[in-house]
């Protein structure tokens, strides 16, 4: 069973690997993967969300998810896990970003992205779509640029939304009882 997720793994990336590279696509996926280091782009959010007070619940929730997936993807699943990353067991593959060493299941950038889009989306309806597309291009910049297999990001959108709907009843059965109480 393993080897053959890891077959189809192996077909998808080096199809994308093959058939989407052009220096234009080069360039996006650079920067959505870039926007999704260190959940650069969804802390952004969060803080800006903070200022105001009638979004600052959003931007709290955002937050603890942003928290709960970072700690179990990548502080206790990659380091149960230990998957080489492809740009390791490929290694003579040009990469366009500097090659990592950590392990790879599941994908954190994806895990963060997808905690934070699932908050966002849910609370603030009306940008759902952009928060969705923004965190599937950053998931799918880490297949395109040798980064992850696609499995690591599929374990990255579940654990992602399992993480965003966690922070959300974290917020609105404890925090949110304990401001109201």
């Amino acid at each position: 069973m393993l080897e053959q997720i890891y077959y189809i793994d192996k077909t998808i990336i080096f199809y994308i690997h093959t058939n989407f590279h052009s220096q234009l696509v080069n360039n996006i996926m650079i920067l959505f993967t870039n926007l999704g280091n260190n959940s650069l782009i969804w802390i952004t959010v969060a803080i800006i969300l903070m200022y105001n007070k009638k979004t600052r619940y959003v931007g709290i929730i955002t937050i603890i998810a942003l928290l709960i997936s970072t700690l179990l993807g990548e502080g206790i699943l990659k380091n149960i896990i230990q998957r080489s990353r492809p740009s390791t067991d490929f290694s003579e593959i040009n990469l366009l970003i500097h090659r990592l060493t950590s392990y790879s299941l599941p994908s954190g950038h994806t895990t963060t992205s997808f905690a934070a889009a699932y908050v966002l989306s849910r609370y603030l309806k009306k940008y759902s779509l952009i928060f969705w597309i923004i965190a599937g291009m950053i998931g799918f910049s880490r297949i395109y640029l040798f980064m992850h297999y696609p499995t690591d990001v599929l374990a990255g959108i579940i654990l992602g939304v399992i993480c965003g709907k966690i922070a959300s009843i974290i917020y609105e059965k404890k925090i949110n009882h304990q401001i109201l109480s």
